[in-house]
């Protein structure tokens, strides 16, 4: 990189300002703002969230009493680099630090020693392992795997060619066929999806979305789900609506090679970019917002195709706010649309609501309605 020639201008800053200060503050923060991830990454690798949760007791302890579960037979495991991370991320809300002092066991001199211990937060909750043994923690795990972590110091490169996204210089070749060429990255994969999709479509079935009952004027007895990878989401969706007979689970064919067998679903391989199965609705979730506009609407349009006349599209998608802001939605959907543009490709995005609308009616649909389940995620629903 060539820097730019400097300016004749001289600019007298006073650092003794408040401003300044802040500015400071604010900078190194932001250039050591790699550590949140990696702490996070580690306290995932760790298991300490489950070790904390302990079948729901979430009683606080310390740093060498998570040790003690996480890594018994370990005596060089550093309870003070553990303690490190967890002040770390107890700053960003994943973990509550609990304080207690008590008087030091040395006779030279009259001290106190404070006791730090730890307990979960609601975020911390959600790398706790459930019963169907899925938790937010393969989605931290996939997200920075090593293959995942060479991509971003390239991000600049997006900009200076967005034709090839920095994960393929990093790595030679697409993420997607990446991961179906590595031992575990598909499993890793499928595990992430199920284990952010779960919890999504909980809340779209308690009550966020009422469209898959066939309320449009068709009744919805055979629903399609695109990337619907082992199957989990469409599962769901059928316990729920009795009025859906049949199930097309439909992804890539060695993502469903090893999708389990479901009662009423099809596991079907295929290259929805070519044809998509027919279906009274179409269901896909976080499938569009990887893809270039072009791309969308090449999706979309077979979407169009396979559906009759009132089916529907539903798709589940981060839809950023108009404006620009520093509130934490924001935040994460830009951070969200970041990770898309480096990993996934360079000119597939996250999208505005209107942008989405647009892509719609340019594929045929005339009908539009987001439904905001949650703050990150919105229902999109096109109506042919």
């Amino acid at each position: 990189m060539t820097p730019l020639p400097a300016s004749k201008d001289t600019v007298v800053v006073d650092e003794t300002a408040e401003s300044r200060k802040r500015a400071r503050l604010g900078i190194l923060e932001l250039a050591n703002m790699i550590s949140v991830p990696m702490a996070l990454n580690a306290i995932v690798q760790l298991n300490v969230a489950d070790a904390i949760w302990s079948s729901g007791s979430n009683t606080p302890l310390s740093a060498s009493q998570i040790l003690s579960r996480v890594l018994p037979n370990s005596p060089s495991a550093d309870a003070d680099n553990l303690q490190r991370l967890l002040r770390l991320l107890t700053s960003y809300g994943v973990f509550n630090e609990h304080l207690s002092s008590s008087p030091s066991s040395s006779s030279l001199c009259a001290t106190t020693v404070v006791e730090r211990t730890y307990s979960l937060t609601e975020i911390g909750k959600t790398l706790v392992t459930d019963e169907d043994g899925l938790s937010y923690g393969a989605y931290v795990l996939q997200h920075h795997h090593e293959a995942l972590v060479k991509a971003w110091p390239m991000v600049s490169t997006a900009v200076e060619d967005p034709t090839t996204e920095p994960f393929v210089r990093a790595n030679g070749e697409k993420a997607y066929s990446y991961y179906g060429k590595i031992e575990g990255m598909n499993e890793l994969m499928q595990k992430a999806m199920a284990g952010v999709s779960v919890p999504f479509i909980r809340a779209v079935l308690g009550g966020g979305y009422d469209g898959f009952g066939g309320d449009s004027g068709v009744k919805v007895e055979r629903l399609v789900d695109v990337g619907g990878s082992g199957g989990d989401c469409l599962r769901m969706i059928m316990q729920k609506y009795e009025n859906i007979k049949e199930g097309i689970n439909f992804d890539l064919p060695e993502v469903v090679a090893k999708a389990p067998p479901i009662p009423g679903v099809t596991h079907v391989g295929g290259d929805m970019f070519k044809s998509i199965p027919s279906g009274d609705a179409i269901f896909m979730k976080w499938i569009l917002t990887t893809w270039t506009d072009d791309e969308v609407k090449l999706i979309m349009k077979n979407c169009h195709k396979a559906l009759p006349v009132r089916g529907k599209l539903i798709a589940c998608e981060p839809a950023l706010p108009e404006h620009s802001d520093d509130s934490h939605r924001t935040r994460a959907l830009l951070s969200g649309d970041i990770f898309v543009m480096t990993v996934y490709g360079a000119k597939g995005k996250h999208r505005t609501e209107e942008e989405y609308k647009q892509l719609g009616l340019s594929a045929g649909f005339p009908h539009f309605r987001a439904v905001r389940i949650d703050y990150f995620y919105t229902v999109l629903e096109f109506q042919k």
